[in-house]
């Protein structure tokens, strides 16, 4: 398993454009892909579940792949979050 820390920095946090695109991105991959924000978790693969983890800026979040893929997974993931969040 893979984890990536991250800390939003955008100040609109992680909102509808870029969320939809980091849920496209998520569907290329066969790893599952799970978002922890505190005790809250998501499928980063549903977009809406995303939304409702209501991540601000500032905010850390947690991501962990697993999977067969989840070494380019991650990386990829990991580039898009820095490049838009």
């Amino acid at each position: 398993m893979k984890e990536i820390n991250f800390t939003v920095t955008d100040p609109l946090g992680i909102h509808a454009r870029p969320a939809g695109i980091l849920v496209k991105e998520a569907k290329k991959y066969a790893s599952k892909i799970t978002v922890w924000k505190g005790d809250k978790s998501c499928d980063m693969r549903k977009l809406l579940a995303l939304m409702g983890m209501a991540v601000k800026q500032g905010d850390s979040i947690t991501v962990q792949v697993e999977g067969d893929d989840e070494d380019a997974c991650a990386a990829a993931i990991e580039k898009f979050l820095k490049e838009n969040f």
